[in-house]
């Protein structure tokens, strides 16, 4: 009964054989595609180490072509050491600002405003550039050098008006010995009659006459460069018509622009009023450090504690 179910017809038996073999041509096919591969893949594996070695030299060659941007960075990352010395702000390159500690772009708003013709003429005027902090500032103050420069007078400006004075001085009038007039009231026209004052050192006489606010006392006409005590005799003071600061309102510009006064102390009355509010007496001025006893005399007739 069973070799029914196994029984073939000759063609059968054929198709059966021809599968067989179809099956067993496969199989071996397999079976040595994949020990092909296997031996293909073992020389790959050995190559890889020489293939790592060529990336990383092509990287490496990268890297040296492309060097620029990564030195540019680690140079704007890289501080500057700060070496604090004298200097005058008229002629510091850019060098020795960038090592005194200023920014590369404080450093070019110096240099800009000098090669407009700017110029600081005092070290207060250096701390109005754009960029430098107040910190900074106060830092570098006692490194500042700025020369003593000789004033326009002293210059063309000056011989023209010597020349001028000396051909007005044969046609006009001057005042005779023992004449005394009012500092504060005189102006330009009746300084040049007193002999030995000029057109240029009576507008120099009035001009620092309106920055005090007035004179109380004719010894000041010494703060005036080239006036000597053998003036004095010709003046005296009448009016007291002084221009007085006000401590508790003006702000720092107003304060500060006083001959008597610098930015440290007025910078002092700004802060101590908005810290502690009114300043009532000279007294307490006399507290602040930045104002010695010689300032405070100096400065008394021109202070308004309203």
């Amino acid at each position: 009964m069973w070799k029914d179910f196994f029984y073939y017809s000759k063609s059968e038996r054929r198709v059966i054989l021809f599968l067989l073999v179809l099956a067993v041509f496969f199989l071996g096919f397999y079976v040595g595609a994949g020990r092909w591969s296997s031996q293909e893949s073992a020389p790959e594996a050995k190559k890889s180490p020489a293939v790592d070695s060529f990336i990383a030299d092509v990287k490496a060659r990268k890297h040296r072509n492309y060097p620029r941007r990564e030195l540019r960075n680690d140079a704007a990352a890289e501080q500057i050491p700060v070496v604090l010395s004298p200097f005058d702000p008229n002629t510091a390159d850019s060098v020795t600002l960038r090592r005194l500690g200023l920014s590369a772009f404080a450093t070019r708003n110096v240099l800009k405003y000098r090669s407009k013709g700017g110029q600081f003429r005092t070290p207060e005027s250096f701390a109005r550039i754009y960029g430098l902090s107040e910190a900074q500032y106060e830092e570098l103050y006692p490194y500042i050098r700025i020369p003593k420069q000789q004033p326009k007078y002293d210059t063309a400006l000056h011989r023209a008006s010597v020349e001028k004075d000396s051909i007005i001085s044969r046609v006009s009038y001057k005042y005779p010995e023992g004449t005394v007039i009012d500092l504060n009231a005189a102006d330009t026209a009746e300084l040049k009659r007193i002999p030995g004052i000029g057109s240029g050192l009576a507008r120099m006489i009035v001009a620092y006459r309106n920055r005090l606010g007035g004179f109380y006392s004719v010894s000041q006409l010494q703060e005036v460069p080239h006036v000597g005590e053998e003036l004095n005799k010709w003046f005296k003071i009448e009016s007291d018509s002084l221009r007085r600061l006000s401590v508790n309102r003006d702000n720092l510009d107003r304060l500060r622009a006083h001959p008597y006064m610098n930015f440290y102390k007025a910078k002092a009355i700004v802060e101590y009023r908005r810290k502690r509010g009114k300043i009532k007496s000279l007294s307490r001025l006399s507290l602040f450090e930045e104002f010695s006893e010689e300032d405070l005399r100096r400065l008394s007739p021109y202070l308004s504690f309203e």
